[in-house]
């Protein structure tokens, strides 16, 4: 299944480069959902709630109205229990926790087992995010002592579903690593999305057949708002 990716950035779609690099935006959400209909889900990560905490993030009346008109998975800034439960009542699918997931030494167990107490597990993905083959957390500035291979592994009873960006070839459109991702499929039977510079029909096949999804962000945009790539 392919999963398009909305990113919300002060009330806005925007595409970044490896999380940094602004190479796309757009003024409407809902347009760009409109968009998107052919699609069963859709991801929206709230960048701002990511970077500054919800509190500082004008995006969630949007991801409200995303939520309320598709089946979304939500990310961002979810670094509490509270604020879990709070994305799941606003109408998300499922709840993506990416960084609370993690200390800086490795995995964060004290958090994630308070979210289970909450929180239903086939609610609940865990974005376990590639840099060199190291997890990478806080918007992929602070690069982990922990393989991701691993962290998958010892993670899978937290969450019913792994997002796994591979950081590497992300926004590129130079295509992305079917290798890491095999090496992930080896250690978890629990479903993968997979992001990352996945540009071509062939990656998305390839990754079908380690069933897994994909989520596509710069590659779907330059196909469906194709005059923006010109």
């Amino acid at each position: 299944m392919i999963i398009p990716c909305i990113d919300l950035m002060d009330r806005k779609v925007v595409q970044l480069v490896q999380g940094r690099e602004k190479k796309l935006e757009l003024p409407d959400p809902l347009a760009v959902l409109e968009k998107f209909a052919e699609y069963p889900q859709i991801q929206v990560i709230d960048l701002d709630a990511a970077i500054g905490g919800p509190a500082a993030s004008p995006n969630a009346p949007i991801v409200r109205e995303l939520c309320l008109r598709k089946p979304c998975r939500v990310g961002g800034g979810i670094r509490s229990v509270e604020r879990a439960m709070e994305v799941l009542a606003q109408g998300a699918m499922k709840v993506i926790v990416g960084s609370s997931a993690f200390t800086r030494e490795g995995i964060d167990l004290r958090f994630l087992r308070a979210l289970a107490v909450s929180i239903p597990r086939e609610r609940i993905m865990i974005a376990v995010d590639s840099l060199g083959g190291q997890v990478a957390i806080h918007g992929w500035r602070t690069v982990l002592p922990l393989k991701t291979a691993d962290a998958v592994a010892e993670l899978e009873p937290y969450c019913s579903e792994f997002l796994s960006t591979y950081i590497d070839a992300e926004g590129k459109l130079q295509g992305t690593s079917i290798e890491h991702f095999r090496s992930l499929r080896a250690v978890t039977k629990l479903p993968i999305t997979a992001a990352g510079g996945i540009t071509t029909d062939e990656e998305i096949a390839a990754l079908d057949s380690l069933g897994m999804h994909a989520a596509m962000g710069m590659a779907i945009y330059r196909k469906t708002f194709p005059e923006l790539f010109i």
